[in-house]
């Protein structure tokens, strides 16, 4: 018994020791070579030992967008790239220490710890070679960084593929966009007006020292991301994380339906849930509305369950595991093979709307991700028409900025379909902060992600 209480508190006092610099650096080093190997941020991050892992993220995130800089830093200090690893390793450092300004530590602290993160790790004999670049940047950065000041890669951080797709796109925004990227997404709630107001829950976090501020119909902005367990009433449902451009999804489907009617509703590529909860909140809880709920992933279907029992309506909506784009095997299930008062699609896209939030995304795509992307938006489109009855409504949404994802796809829909109408929609949303729309009064989105919305009416 008493070795057991030693044991115990062993472990709490680990847990509970300050985290060496240079143990955090290599994990975002290992976290960043996985990426660039091709797998995702939230893999790379699972990989993380949970003790480690807020201040890894952190730190990964900045270095993600600061990648491109660091990648010709890299350049200027050996031309030849050195082992994927020990490039990791390096170009972590200079992402983090290029910018005195921005670097979370000072730069001889990240130098000193990247090198012993290297004689630490597997990487001792390559601990020479690190503190001998490390070194030369720390005595000649402004120079250095000057000679990277005119590389596209360094000054934006985008690959050049997406720099060109955006300049055509967005010729008078392209820059705005990527500063946008660059920058820290603000965590963003919806307040469920079912439980409560948004100035009434202003007021609860105002109590426990939360700043935030209000925006549009239910959002709550806070002035510093919280943990969603030091949020009043999260786990009670009284509010859920969602940005500003997704709440706007459920109004914009729902305004002008009579929703005392026993509606069906089909969210098609539903998960994580966010969009099916508001949805039914819109609605309100005496509402007969019904809505279904795709996902074609068993187990992101699970986190539409989750969100649903958190909320407590979890009865008024059907969770099925299916592929959108082949109705035949999930209609009848869904509801009896009749047709649906309303769709939302919030389709499968290259997220290019919301790479501040997940900065991995732009090292991720390719560019021929966007064609392959928009073909399979376009399937499913067609799929789920007929689906829908006459003088009902889809809402196609993507998170891009690509306009081949957005206003090209939902054209070429339109010229296809000749019973489809574009009823006014908020179209490409750039993130940042936008206008208040005039098609959902006093609904402005706050600082949001980027977002595409056209509401499609089909005509008898």
């Amino acid at each position: 018994m008493t070795r057991k209480i030693f044991q115990n508190d062993a472990a709490a006092a680990q847990a509970a020791a300050p985290i060496p610099l240079w143990q955090q650096l290599a994990a975002v080093a290992q976290a960043l070579q996985m990426i660039l190997s091709g797998q995702s941020g939230t893999a790379a991050l699972a990989e993380v030992p949970v003790r480690l892992r807020p201040g890894v993220q952190a730190l990964l995130f900045q270095v993600l967008r600061q990648l491109g800089r660091a990648q010709a830093l890299r350049r200027q200090l050996a031309p030849k790239a050195p082992p994927a690893k020990v490039d990791a390793l390096l170009c972590t450092a200079l992402a983090l220490a290029w910018d005195a300004d921005q670097a979370p530590y000072e730069p001889f602290t990240l130098v000193n710890q990247t090198v012993e993160a290297a004689k630490r790790g597997s990487l001792l004999r390559q601990a020479g070679f690190l503190n001998a670049c490390l070194r030369r940047f720390l005595r000649e950065r402004d120079a250095l960084v000057a000679a990277t000041d005119n590389d596209s890669l360094a000054r934006w951080s985008h690959p050049q593929w997406w720099l060109d797709r955006l300049k055509k796109d967005y010729p008078q925004d392209w820059q705005r966009i990527l500063k946008a990227n660059n920058a820290q997404a603000p965590m963003s709630l919806r307040v469920n007006q079912q439980k409560t107001t948004p100035q009434q829950y202003q007021k609860a976090l105002a109590a426990i020292d939360i700043e935030s501020t209000l925006f549009g119909q239910n959002g709550v902005q806070l002035v510093r991301a919280q943990h969603v367990q030091a949020l009043p009433g999260f786990s009670e449902g009284v509010v859920s994380v969602q940005d500003g451009a997704a709440q706007m999804a459920a109004p914009l489907l729902l305004q002008g339906l009579d929703l005392s009617l026993p509606l069906q509703v089909l969210d098609a590529c539903a998960a994580p849930g966010g969009k099916t909860a508001h949805l039914l909140e819109f609605a309100g809880a005496t509402s007969p509305l019904q809505v279904t709920a795709l996902e074609v992933d068993a187990q992101r279907s699970e986190r539409i369950h989750d969100t649903l029992l958190r909320i407590g309506l979890q009865d008024h909506a059907k969770v099925i595991v299916a592929d959108a784009g082949k109705p035949s095997q999930w209609w009848q299930q869904a509801n009896g093979s009749q047709q649906f008062d309303a769709i939302l699609l919030d389709a499968p896209c290259t997220a290019s709307g919301i790479v501040r939030r997940h900065p991995d995304v732009r090292w991720l795509r390719r560019e021929s991700d966007v064609d392959q992307l928009a073909a399979i938006q376009a399937q499913i489109l067609d799929a789920l028409w007929p689906l829908l009855k006459a003088g009902g409504r889809l809402l196609y949404c993507t998170c891009s900025v690509f306009k081949a994802e957005g206003d090209e796809q939902v054209q070429a829909f339109l010229a296809r379909n000749t019973q489809a109408q574009l009823l006014p929609s908020p179209g490409h949303l750039i993130p940042g902060i936008t206008a208040q729309t005039d098609l959902l009064p006093d609904n402005d989105a706050g600082d949001h992600d980027g977002f595409f919305y056209a509401l499609l009416q089909k005509n008898v």
